[in-house]
C-alpha cells in the first residue's frame, strides 16, 4: 500500500478538531470520536458543553473513556504508514546528474518527488511524508521537483513571489505590493499563470499550425520536385526522340548529298571516258592515214601516187571538239540539301511548338480588363473582354492606378508565382502593343515600353513592323501577320514569351526576367488613325489546340 492509498483510508482516522490522527481517541454520547485531550479543551473553553460536529448540547458534561476499538485501529494505521515509508525509502534512487535531489536527505541525495512552494525545499517521498499526511503541510502548495526554490523568493525582502504586477509584468511579493508597487494592479500568481497559460496554449496552437502548414509545404514542394522530375523525364524523351529524328535527317540529307554527287561523277566520269574512246578512235584513223600519207610521199612511183592522190589529201571524217567539254557542275547541290533539311526542321519545329502551345495552354486565365486602369480615351465593353481607342475623352476620376498619359489598360487578374496565360485578337489592327506589366509601373509620367521599367511585350507598327520592346528594340522576322496572339508567363522562370496561334509559332521570348512584385497583363490598342486602327484587341477564350 503506497502512502497515498495510506491517505486515502487516513480520513477515517481523523480528529475532526485538530485534523490529525486519533491521539487516545474517546467516544461523546452522540457517536462521534475525537483526541481526548482536543475534546476536553474544546469544553474547558465554552460554557456549553456541544458535540463540535452535531451540535448535540449536553446538560451535564459527559464521562469520556478510550474508544477500545478505534484506538487499535488508529495504533495498526499508524504502523502499517510507517513500514510503508520505511519500504518505500529503501526503494528510492539517487538522484543523478540533472535530476533534483532531496533538500532533507544527508549522505547519499534521493531524487526528489515534490517540491513545496512555501517550504522552498525539495523532498524525496520519504521526507514528504508530513506534506501528506500532517494538516499544515497538508495545505502547502506542492508541484514536480524544481531546481533553484530560491529564485522563487523576493532578493529585497526575502518573502515569496505570490503576486503578480501586472502594471510592470513581474513577479512579487507582498510587501513589494505595499511598498514599491503600492498603486499598481497586482492578480495571484495563479490567476496570471492560467491567463498566461491559455496565450501559451494559443501560440502552441498557432505554432502547430504553422508545423502543418510547413509540413504541407514541404510535401507540396516534394510533389512539385516529383512532378519536376516527371516533366524532366519527358523533356528529355522528347528531346531525345527529336533529336535522333533530327540526326536521322541530317544524316539522310548528308547520304543524299553524297550520293547525289558520287552519281553526277560518275556521269561525268562515264561522259568523260565515252569521249576519251571516241578521241582515241579518231587518233588510231588519223594515224593510220598519216602513215599511208608517209608512204605514199616517198613513192617513185609516180602513176600510183597520182591515181591515189584525191584519197590522200582529204583527212579522214572527224568530230568537231572544239565546243566539246568535261564541266562538272556542283553549284546548288548542298544549298539544296541544307534546304531541303530546313523544310524538314522547321516541321519538326512546328510540331514542337504545337505541343509547347497546347502545355501552356493548361494555365490559362479568365482575364477581363480593369476600368480603373483604363485612359480616358479607351472604350472598354461591358464584359470587360474587348478594348479599343475612341475619339472622344471620358470624363473619368483621376485615380492613382489609371494611365493618363499612354492609352494603356491592365487586366484586374495578377500573378505573384506561378504561370499563367491569355490569349488576345489583334485582327485587322496596324498598331497595338501586348504583354504584362509589373504593378509600381509609372501611370502618370513617360516611360520606355522596356523591362527596365516594368514592361515586358511585343508590338504592331505600321500593319506590318513586328518588334519585341527588349531595349533596344528587336526586329522580328514573321512568316505571317498574327491573327491571336497567346502570352505565357512563368514567374519563378523568369519567362514571358508570346505565340502566334493559329500558326502555332513561338514569336518571341524574354528570357532571365527578375520578378519581384505583382505582374498583370499589359493591353495597349493604340491610336485608332482615323479609323484605321480602329479594330479592338479582344481576350479570347482558350480552344485547346489539336
Amino acid at each position: 500500500m503506497s502512502v497515498a492509498s495510506c491517505l486515502r483510508s487516513e480520513d477515517q482516522f481523523l480528529c475532526s478538531i485538530c485534523l490529525d490522527v486519533f491521539t487516545d481517541p474517546v467516544s461523546t454520547p452522540c457517536g462521534h470520536n475525537f483526541c481526548k485531550n482536543c475534546i476536553n479543551e474544546h469544553w474547558n473553553s465554552n460554557d456549553q458543553y456541544l458535540c463540535p460536529l452535531c451540535k448535540e448540547t449536553f446538560y451535564t458534561r459527559p464521562k469520556l473513556h478510550i474508544n477500545t476499538l478505534l484506538n487499535e485501529m488508529v495504533s495498526q494505521f499508524r504502523q502499517e504508514a510507517q513500514q510503508k515509508a520505511s519500504s518505500s525509502s529503501s526503494e528510492q534512487q539517487a538522484a543523478k546528474p540533472g535530476e533534483v535531489p532531496c533538500d532533507v536527505c544527508t549522505g547519499t541525495k534521493l531524487k526528489a518527488l515534490k517540491s513545496c512552494l512555501v517550504c522552498l525545499t525539495s523532498y524525496c517521498e520519504t521526507h514528504l511524508e508530513p506534506h501528506l499526511t500532517k494538516p499544515g503541510p497538508k495545505r502547502h502548495q506542492l508541484m514536480d521537483p524544481l531546481e533553484n526554490l530560491e529564485d522563487r523568493m523576493c532578493m529585497k525582502h526575502d518573502k515569496p513571489l505570490e503576486l503578480f504586477c501586472k502594471t510592470d509584468q513581474t513577479c512579487v511579493c507582498v510587501l513589494c505590493s505595499v511598498l514599491e508597487h503600492k498603486t499598481h494592479e497586482f492578480v495571484p500568481l495563479k490567476e496570471e499563470y492560467e491567463g498566461k497559460k491559455a496565450e501559451l496554449g494559443k501560440t502552441e496552437a498557432e505554432i502547430q499550425e504553422m508545423i502543418q502548414k510547413r509540413r504541407l509545404k514541404i510535401q507540396e514542394i516534394k510533389h512539385s520536385v516529383d512532378l519536376s522530375e516527371e516533366a524532366a523525364d519527358r523533356e528529355k524523351a522528347e528531346g531525345v526522340q527529336v533529336f535522333t529524328a533530327l540526326k536521322k535527317s541530317v544524316e539522310k540529307g548528308k547520304n543524299t548529298l553524297i550520293n547525289s554527287i558520287n552519281k553526277k561523277q560518275k556521269k561525268t566520269e562515264k561522259q568523260a571516258e565515252d569521249f576519251i574512246k571516241e578521241l582515241e578512235q579518231e587518233i588510231s584513223e588519223l594515224k593510220k592515214r598519216s602513215s599511208e600519207v608517209e608512204k605514199f610521199s616517198h613513192s617513185e612511183d609516180h602513176l600510183h601516187l597520182l591515181q591515189n592522190f584525191p584519197s590522200l589529201k582529204a583527212a579522214p571524217p572527224t568530230k568537231d571538239w572544239t565546243e566539246v567539254s568535261v564541266r562538272p557542275s556542283y553549284e546548288g547541290t548542298v544549298v539544296r540539301a541544307v534546304a531541303q533539311l530546313e523544310e524538314t526542321l522547321s516541321k519538326q519545329m512546328k510540331k514542337l511548338i504545337e505541343a509547347e502551345l497546347k502545355r501552356v495552354q493548361q494555365y490559362a486565365v479568365d482575364v477581363t480588363l480593369d476600368p480603373d486602369t483604363a485612359h480616358p480615351y479607351l472604350i472598354l465593353s461591358d464584359d470587360g473582354k474587348q478594348v479599343n481607342h475612341g475619339d472622344v475623352k471620358k470624363n473619368l476620376p483621376d485615380n492613382p492606378e489609371r494611365f493618363t498619359r499612354y492609352v494603356n489598360v491592365l487586366g484586374k487578374q495578377s500573378l505573384t508565382s506561378g504561370r499563367f496565360y491569355f490569349e488576345v485578337q489583334v485582327k485587322e489592327k496596324t498598331n497595338w502593343n501586348l504583354g504584362v506589366a509589373r504593378e509600381s509601373i509609372d501611370r502618370k509620367g513617360e516611360i520606355a515600353l522596356t523591362p527596365k521599367y516594368g514592361i515586358w511585350t511585343i508590338c504592331l507598327r505600321n500593319e506590318n513592323e513586328y518588334k519585341a520592346l527588349a531595349g533596344p528594340s528587336v526586329r522580328l522576322s514573321l512568316k505571317s501577320q498574327p491573327q491571336k496572339v497567346g502570352v505565357f508567363v512563368d514567374y519563378e522562370e523568369g519567362l514571358v514569351s508570346f505565340y502566334d496561334v493559329d500558326a502555332a509559332a513561338l514569336i518571341y521570348s524574354f528570357t532571365g526576367c527578375s520578378f519581384i512584385e505583382k505582374l498583370y497583363p499589359y493591353f495597349s490598342p493604340c491610336n485608332n488613325d482615323g479609323g484605321i486602327n480602329s479594330a479592338p484587341l479582344i481576350i479570347c477564350p482558350i480552344n485547346q489546340t489539336d
